[in-house]
């Protein structure tokens, strides 16, 4: 039987394997082309018209002496006159008439398919044979003919979805070292696959390589943006926070995170059997243990968010001020959206705030009280009210006087959380951000630095320092890999969409990030931030593309519906009920979407001539004047605040 090869150089053999001299250049192109065809007719017509540009005199002729002289090579026992049984003639053309696995292509393919119904272990070793009959790019000496590109091109395509198969297969097996290798050229040399990407992070992840498979995901973002000008998928944007919080849907990774989870699952159950602790230490403990469950998101910062007020009630009850004002203020989770995740828990811890503090004996230690007082500064986020700000100044007050780094940063973090009472303090978070960056770099808080550099990416934003953004960003990522941060990603992540639409890319290509966002906010246990944060974001686009808004009433706008409503309404035709909503229309809260909302007021009012309500607006604007609308939150913008906001 004679057979060729095409996963590389043409080449054709007999029956013993020795090569078969095919002569010259046209000839080869001939055979190629009826491969090609895979037992098809070619018409002599086409044939001229892809051997030559401008076909010769005599091209039908030559086309038969070509088509001869293979003859005589590939059959070269067939007696003169015998009919040929490979390479035939079909009325006005000729067909090669090989056997079933006489062609590397054909083999290379079923083994595929084969690979595809198989079980892992079947399914590498045919993979692992399909591949290996591969020399080179299909058609090697063939790549500049047209006629012979949809077939590279398709057969290319093929190899590539078969080296991720056999990956597939690897990781399956348990094998994940050793698919590394070869995923880590793949992706090299082919890096829109961002399936390979996640395959080979995947790979390193259950290889105890947390760091790698991080760095993986994060290359792979950079050279598809800078390279492809491509935005990850939902698929590899979610892999960079599930990485970090070890998600089971990564199965498990072969380092210490197992043995990790095991000591902590040791360590829990010792802790609720409660042998040798007492009722005062069970609660001293479970605080810090709640704080470990809400530094790691998602449902773990829900549990612990509920699991708290029952451990201040507990310790209230046992009539020790001292012991809840511990409780109280050992919960210093680094807090950094100004809107509450859950408004009725947190002033409940409010109110035991403050009946601790009145309880307190006055010769107890002003850390204690400092504590308590920082923490109604940030559990009172997003609140008109002047009293938590100024109990904010004055638990940064004592923290400075006591010399006190762990209780200066959290002072801090409640100064932050009140110091959105107006529009226009970018400048004042961003100082914040910078004393807890040094700080907390000098004093090992990991946890509040992360805080301060997320603090600075959204002052940065605030004012469009695009350079000064990505620098906090990637600091941030970097710190958040250290320490298995995984809501910094979250930000981090929103934060890059943001930046397509001030660099200004098509809002298609912004829209698409953001929907690729959108699944790491809904699992970061934030509803605060979550609820309603993906409509706005794409109203955003929509606005600052001069694209069509959508109608009233048809998008759940979460807590943000009062103040996008008014302005659906003007768009489509109806100022009336525009300005009556407007009429009844309440100031935005205090906190980071604050100008953004604003400005959505300012829009409406000023498409439907409500000046009084425009001129509210621009007032409360004026001290932002300089920013860009929204983008304090570093998720979205709705563009320059100067910009007029009549139409």
């Amino acid at each position: 039987m004679v057979s060729f090869s095409v996963l590389g150089p043409l080449d054709a053999r007999d029956a013993d394997g020795t090569p078969i001299r095919l002569r010259g250049p046209k000839h080869r192109a001939v055979l190629a082309r009826l491969l090609i065809a895979q037992g098809r007719v070619v018409p002599i017509e086409t044939l001229i018209d892809d051997l030559w540009e401008v076909a010769p005199p005599r091209a039908t002729g030559a086309i038969r002496t070509f088509v001869g002289d293979l003859r005589r090579a590939l059959e070269p026992e067939r007696p003169p006159r015998a009919a040929p049984g490979l390479l035939v003639t079909h009325g006005t053309g000729y067909a090669l008439r090989t056997a079933p696995d006489a062609v590397d292509a054909a083999r290379f393919e079923r083994a595929v398919a084969d690979a595809r119904e198989s079980e892992p272990g079947a399914a590498l070793d045919r993979l692992q044979t399909a591949l290996a009959e591969w020399r080179g790019p299909a058609f090697a000496d063939f790549s500049e003919e047209l006629w012979a590109r949809a077939e590279r091109a398709r057969l290319s395509e093929l190899r590539l979805s078969a080296v991720e198969a056999r990956a597939d297969a690897m990781l399956q097996l348990g094998r994940h070292t050793d698919a590394i290798p070869d995923l880590d050229a793949h992706v090299t040399d082919h890096p829109w696959r961002e399936g390979a990407w996640r395959q080979l992070a995947l790979a390193l992840y259950r290889s105890g390589r947390q760091k790698d498979a991080l760095d993986v995901v994060r290359r792979a973002r950079t050279r598809l943006a800078d390279e492809l000008g491509l935005d990850p998928s939902e698929d590899l944007a979610r892999m960079e926070f599930d990485i970090l919080a070890h998600a089971p849907s990564l199965g498990a990774s072969t380092r210490s995170p197992d043995a990790a989870s095991t000591l902590w699952a040791q360590a829990a159950e010792s802790h609720a059997r409660g042998a040798v602790l007492g009722d005062r230490a069970r609660l001293r403990s479970t605080v810090d243990l709640l704080r470990s469950l809400a530094l790691a998101g998602g449902e773990s910062l829900e549990a612990a968010q509920q699991q708290r007020v029952a451990t201040i009630r507990a310790a209230e009850d046992l009539g020790d001020p001292r012991l809840t004002a511990r409780v109280i203020g050992a919960y210093d989770v680094p807090a950094i959206w100004s809107r509450s995740d859950y408004p009725d828990l947190a002033a409940q811890v409010v109110a035991a705030a403050g009946r601790t503090l009145d309880a307190l004996p006055d010769a107890d230690a002003d850390a204690a009280r400092a504590r308590l007082i920082a923490t109604i500064a940030v559990e009172s986020r997003g609140t008109s009210n002047d009293e938590p700000r100024i109990a904010a100044h004055e638990a940064v007050r004592i923290a400075r006087h006591l010399d006190n780094p762990p209780l200066l940063a959290f002072a801090l973090n409640g100064l932050f959380m009140q110091t959105f009472h107006r529009t226009g303090l970018a400048a004042e978070r961003d100082a914040i951000g910078a004393e807890l960056i040094g700080l907390a770099s000098r004093h090992d808080l990991p946890a509040h630095e992360l805080l301060g550099r997320l603090m600075r990416l959204q002052s940065c934003c605030a004012v469009g320092d695009i350079e000064g953004a990505d620098a906090q960003a990637r600091a941030a990522d970097e710190l958040a890999a250290r320490y298995d941060s995984p809501l910094v990603v979250v930000f981090t992540t929103w934060y890059r969409a943001l930046r397509l639409a001030l660099t200004g890319r098509p809002a298609p290509e912004i829209a698409e990030a953001y929907r690729a966002a959108a699944p790491l906010l809904d699992r970061s246990g934030m509803p605060g931030m979550q609820h309603g944060m993906l409509p706005l974001a794409l109203l955003s686009i929509r606005i600052q593309h001069n694209l069509p808004l959508p109608a009233p009433a048809t998008t759940d706008w979460g807590p943000y519906t009062s103040w996008v409503e008014p302005l659906l309404l003007a768009e489509h035709g109806n100022p009336d009920a525009a300005r009556a909503a407007l009429r009844d229309l309440a100031d935005p809260p205090h906190d980071h979407m604050a100008e953004a909302l604003w400005s959505l007021v300012a829009r409406s009012a000023g498409a439907v001539g409500d000046s009084a309500t425009l001129e509210r607006a621009r007032a409360a604007l004026a001290p932002a004047r300089n920013e860009l609308a929204g983008a304090q939150s570093g998720i979205l913008s709705f563009g320059p605040i100067a910009r007029p906001t009549t139409p």
